[in-house]
């Protein structure tokens, strides 16, 4: 059990770390209704097939709060990573961005792509240093 629990939490980390390097501020609501979609993602893939209809009722029970305002906040998260973020970082995450006149990602895109990188650095032993 405590084994688990430290797993999450060194999870919850490296999302963080990697979250802040795509230039996500930490104040913002958003932030941690993404981590959370992130965490629960990383553990079962398939809840990004249907982010509106399994991840954000989850995510909206436990902080309490609407299934769409936790879309418009991380959708506001992202918009604000999207414009303010290193640039490389999200080429090297998407294969695009913002200087390559490419749109922003969607929310959906944004968690399984996060939730990729980490379940792959985990699988080959890296990690995210911050």
């Amino acid at each position: 059990m405590a084994a688990e629990w430290k797993e999450t939490l060194e999870t919850e980390r490296e999302i963080s770390a990697f979250m802040l390097e795509l230039g996500i501020p930490a104040h913002l609501r958003g932030y941690y209704y993404l981590r959370e979609a992130v965490l629960l993602a990383v553990s079962d893939m398939e809840l990004v097939g249907s982010v509106t209809k399994l991840l954000y009722p989850v995510i909206a029970r436990r902080y309490k709060t609407t299934l769409q305002r936790v879309e418009r906040a991380i959708r506001n998260a992202v918009e604000v990573s999207w414009e303010r973020g290193n640039p490389e970082v999200f080429e090297d995450l998407f294969g695009f961005s913002r200087e390559t006149g490419a749109p922003r990602p969607t929310n959906s895109e944004y968690i399984a792509r996060i939730a990729d990188k980490i379940r792959m650095d985990a699988t080959t032993g890296e990690k995210i240093e911050k």
